[in-house]
């Protein structure tokens, strides 16, 4: 007599986004503790490509969680949860890199070559590298030349080609117009093209 073994329970479904934050808005910390472990990987990123230093953007991303708990209250969904904790992250960044600028005494030359005085005279190219490079070390390439962006120039180029933010939205957020944000994203993608340049050999004759 052939004795049939007990059915398996279906494994759970993990929870989603949605429901981990109306669980933990009625206080249940295990739930937001899974929305952090979920998500502190992207959060601490997104804090990196702005401050370029490990321990500070540490400390950003977990200030941003403290505020995230705190501000739970607030989260109606209008966004989904990893989009609201970036906004938070990014806010606090853009303070931070203000605090810095304000400290930082800079020599006219500086203050010539981060307006864009120097990338006026410097070609336009747009390169293609991700045909010609594995995803690591394009994104070394990359990360470098990010770092040799001024704030003002990284900033805003985050803010639109990674955030996907429109011009008066990234105008309102670092507090300048919007011509100014034209200008900086125009000067910060060619000066990205030039850092780059190097990927992007040229046709062969």
């Amino acid at each position: 007599m052939d004795v049939q073994s007990p059915a398996q329970p279906e494994p759970k479904a993990s929870p989603s986004d949605e429901q981990l934050v109306r669980d933990a808005q009625r206080g249940r910390m295990h739930a937001f503790e899974e929305l952090v472990a979920r998500h502190r990987d992207k959060v601490y990123a997104r804090a990196f490509s702005f401050i370029r230093n490990e321990e500070e953007a540490v400390e950003l991303a977990q200030e941003a969680w403290i505020k995230a708990w705190q501000r739970l209250h607030q989260f109606q969904g209008e966004s989904n949860f990893l989009t609201w904790i970036t906004r938070i992250v990014i806010n606090l960044c853009l303070d931070e890199l203000r605090r810095q600028k304000r400290r930082r005494t800079e020599s006219l030359d500086q203050m010539a070559e981060e307006s864009g005085g120097i990338e006026k005279w410097m070609p336009v190219v747009f390169p293609n590298p991700s045909e010609r490079l594995e995803r690591q070390e394009l994104r070394r390439r990359i990360d470098q030349a990010m770092a040799q962006l001024s704030i003002e120039h990284r900033t805003v180029l985050i803010l639109h080609e990674y955030e996907g933010l429109e011009y008066k939205a990234i105008a309102q957020m670092v507090g300048c117009s919007l011509g100014t944000v034209m200008s900086r994203l125009f000067y910060a993608r060619r000066r990205l093209a030039s850092l780059l340049a190097d990927l992007h050999p040229p046709p062969s004759a």
